[in-house]
């Protein structure tokens, strides 16, 4: 009898009591279908999706940004700003940049605040990065795949066979870093040009320096005076053009001989205790060996830090005449592990790139393998060779 009531009940019950409970059971079942269905990306892409982040850097860090020598002659813990890969998002960084500089400038470019001053002028920056921001991350119109897809050919060019060696992806690098170096070099000259011919002579850099940056030197390094102006003047002519300033500002990656000698040559007499202009093995063990084993791609072994036997291996190796001492000529191999350029970064990126992406380990990519694995290139995280770890976006 009691099952007949119950049924008798269940008949009784209102519609809308019967709706509501099948509504709430289809939800239900929606949800806990939606939590077990595998996720569909788009374009085909199966690469979990990151947002993208622009790094504008302002005009002081950019003028400080150059690979110039310390203060104490080298052997600095410069931070190192890693360049975007894809020229794409480099161009957008650069419009960036340069409407953060001209604010930071526009009393020196314009004189006083008038129309239009610096706060007028930037009013819109934030919303300009937000604008950009949602473009680069709009899958629909700047998607990683296809870039990839167009990049690729441009990367894979010695040899042209179908794969990117950390030699191809070391130079694509290389030349990013050096067109972002251009472009900040011609920006920032625009401060000393003041008519606008294109050269700049070292009583004009000078005076317009301490206008803008006043008596102290806020990079940090020594390098702004006429010994060092001199010798990036490449032609003797009295004044830097374009490629000579941005040689002056970034002396690390100059292929001028002249800065490639002074260089070595400040080196061996901060170094040199004895003030023979040379370098015997005491000097180079207590003030060179260390640094220059440290940041030796090929040999470096961290266990060999300050061993004696090794550091005179690597004195014998430096001291080409075997006179027992290490000369200015001799010094001019490994200045690039004493002055850390864009050279030795393009090769780090390219290095830590490649092993987020070679998936199959024989050492050079694939298109398959870079479309697999986009944010190795466009969203990795780089940890240096400094006691701290530094974090950069390489976009």
């Amino acid at each position: 009898m009691r099952p007949a009531a119950a049924a008798a009940a269940t008949e009784r019950r209102p519609p809308n009591v019967v709706l509501l409970l099948c509504i709430v059971f289809s939800f239900l079942l929606l949800l806990l279908l939606a939590s077990n269905s595998p996720r569909l990306e788009p374009h085909g892409s199966s690469h979990q999706h990151r947002r993208l982040k622009l790094h504008p850097r302002s005009s002081k860090s950019v003028s400080s940004s150059g690979s110039a020598p310390g203060v104490n002659g080298g052997q600095q813990q410069q931070q190192h700003h890693h360049h975007a890969f894809d020229p794409a998002i480099a161009e957008v960084e650069h419009r960036l940049e340069d409407k953060e500089w001209e604010r930071e400038h526009y009393r020196l470019l314009h004189g006083g605040d008038g129309e239009g001053g610096p706060d007028e002028h930037m009013k819109d920056w934030e919303e300009f990065l937000k604008d950009e921001e949602d473009l680069i991350n709009d899958d629909d119109r700047f998607n990683l795949n296809d870039r990839i897809r167009a990049l690729f050919p441009k990367i894979d060019l010695a040899p042209q066979d179908g794969f990117v060696s950390l030699d191809e992806l070391t130079k694509w690098n290389l030349d990013q870093a050096r067109a972002d170096q251009h472009h900040r070099s011609g920006r920032e000259m625009e401060l000393y040009d003041k008519n606008g011919d294109g050269i700049i002579s070292f009583q004009d850099f000078n005076a317009r320096r301490q206008e803008s940056h006043g008596q102290g030197n806020l990079l940090g390094f020594p390098w702004w005076n006429e010994e060092h102006f001199n010798a990036s003047d490449a032609d003797g002519d009295g004044f830097l053009d374009k490629a000579e300033f941005n040689d002056f500002l970034n002396p690390s990656d100059s292929e001028n001989t002249k800065i490639i000698n002074l260089l070595c040559r400040q080196e061996i007499t901060h170094k040199d205790k004895d003030g023979d202009g040379m370098l015997n093995f005491e000097e180079y063990f207590n003030g060179l060996h260390d640094h220059i084993h440290g940041y030796d791609d090929e040999n470096a072994d961290i266990s060999h830090i300050g061993n004696i036997t090794v550091a005179k291996e690597r004195f014998s190796k430096l001291d080409k005449d075997n006179d027992g001492f290490i000369s200015e000529h001799e010094l001019q191999p490994v200045l690039d592990k004493l002055y850390l350029s864009e050279r030795y970064y393009a090769r780090q990126q390219a290095v830590h790139s490649l092993s987020e992406a070679d998936k199959n380990h024989d050492g050079r990519l694939t298109l398959e393998e870079m479309l697999e694995n986009p944010y190795a290139f466009y969203g990795s995280v780089y940890f240096s060779d400094d006691e701290d770890y530094f974090h950069d976006e390489f976009r």
